[in-house]
C-alpha cells in the first residue's frame, strides 16, 4: 500500500492465494508460487471464479490412470460416490442437531428434517447406482436447506433463507453461502493436486468442460461442517450485517469489500481450530482437514485402503 510492505509471508507457509477483484500480481509472484506449488486463484469482487494459476503437475501419472478407470467403472464409482455424499448427510444432520441442542425452540421442525435425514443416510448404504445416489442427495439437500432458516436466530428480515440460490444469490445469506463455498473449492482443488489427482475427474459429479468434479465431490462432506456452520455463526454472531450488502437492480444479492473482509478473517480463524481426526486418530487444524481427505483418497486409489474413509463430524 502506497509502497510500503504490508506484511511478508514465507511461501512455504502459503496453501493457496485467492485474488479478489482489481489485484495485479507480478510474474515474479506467478512463477513463484508455481514453483512451490501454491495455487493461484482470481476472481471477481463478487467471488465469481475467473480463473487458476497452478505450478507442473504432480504426482504419479499411474495414480491419475488408476483414478481415470475407477470413474469409468460402475461398481467402484459408487462406492465412491456413496462415501462422500453419506458423509455429507451426516454431516448435514449433526448441524440440525447442534441448532436443537444449542436454541431448541424450533425442535418440531429441526427433529423432523433429522429423521429424514436419517432415513436418507439408511437409503443411501441401500443405493445401487450413482445416479440413484444423486437422487437420494437431492432430497437431503432439500431437507436440509429447508430448514436452515429456522437456525438463523436473529430477529432481522435481511437476513431470512427461503431457498437456495447461485446465479446470483438472490439474498444475503445465500452469498454468504456461496462466497464460502467458493473459498472452500479453492482449498479442494489445490488439495487434489498437491497429492497427484487430477481434480476434473469425479465420481459423484459428472464430467462438463471446466467443471472441477473431483473438487466438488470432495468439498460435499466438508460444506456442512466448515461452510454452513461458519455462515450460519456470523449471522448469528451478527458479524455480518444487512448494510454490508448491496442488492442489484436484477435482484442479485453481493457482499461489499468490508464484509469480505470480514468473512475471509472468519474462514482463516476457523481453519486454525484444531480437532482430533476421526479416521487417523491424530490433532490437526481444521485447514488440514481437505488435505487429509484427499490424501486419505490418493491413498484409496493405490490400494492402501479398501475403501475411502470420509470425514465424519463428532
Amino acid at each position: 500500500m502506497d509502497g510500503r510492505d504490508v506484511a511478508r509471508i514465507p511461501v512455504h507457509l502459503l496453501e493457496g492465494i485467492v485474488c479478489f477483484g482489481a489485484v495485479t500480481v507480478s510474474p515474479w509472484l506467478v512463477g513463484l508460487c508455481a514453483e512451490h506449488g501454491v495455487g493461484l486463484s482470481v476472481l471477481t469482487e463478487h467471488g465469481r471464479f475467473l480463473g487458476r494459476w497452478c505450478g507442473a503437475v504432480s504426482g504419479n501419472v499411474l495414480l491419475r490412470r488408476t483414478q481415470y478407470r475407477w470413474a469409468d467403472d460402475p461398481e467402484k464409482a459408487t462406492g465412491m460416490a456413496r462415501a462422500f455424499v453419506l458423509a455429507k448427510v451426516a454431516n448435514c444432520r449433526h448441524v440440525v442437531m447442534r441448532a436443537m441442542r444449542d436454541h431448541g425452540g424450533e425442535g418440531g421442525t429441526l427433529a423432523t428434517a433429522s429423521r429424514k435425514l436419517r432415513w436418507a443416510l439408511e437409503r443411501l448404504r441401500e443405493a445401487a447406482t450413482v445416479d440413484e445416489i444423486r437422487g437420494i442427495e437431492g432430497e437431503a439437500g432439500r431437507e436440509y436447506f429447508g430448514v436452515l432458516d429456522a437456525m438463523i436466530r436473529v430477529e432481522d428480515d435481511d437476513f431470512r433463507f427461503r431457498r437456495r440460490s447461485r446465479r446470483p444469490p438472490m439474498d444475503r445469506v445465500n452469498a454468504l453461502l456461496s462466497f464460502v463455498y467458493t473459498l472452500l473449492l479453492h482449498d479442494a482443488r489445490s488439495a487434489l493436486e498437491s497429492v497427484g489427482l487430477d481434480p476434473q475427474v469425479g465420481f459423484l459429479h459428472a464430467d462438463r468442460p471446466g467443471r472441477p468434479s473431483l473438487a466438488l465431490d470432495l468439498m460435499e462432506e466438508l460444506r456442512p461442517v466448515l461452510a454452513d456452520r461458519l455462515v450460519l455463526s456470523l449471522v448469528n454472531r451478527r458479524q455480518v450485517r444487512a448494510s454490508g450488502f448491496e442488492v442489484r437492480e436484477t435482484g442479485g444479492v453481493w457482499m461489499n469489500e468490508d464484509t469480505r473482509r470480514t468473512v475471509l478473517v472468519a474462514w482463516q480463524e476457523r481453519k486454525k481450530g484444531e480437532l482430533q481426526h476421526p479416521f487417523l486418530g491424530e490433532r490437526c487444524t481444521v485447514g488440514a482437514l481437505v488435505h487429509l481427505q484427499a490424501l486419505l483418497l490418493a491413498r484409496t486409489l493405490r490400494g492402501d485402503h479398501d475403501t475411502y474413509p470420509p470425514f465424519f463430524w463428532k
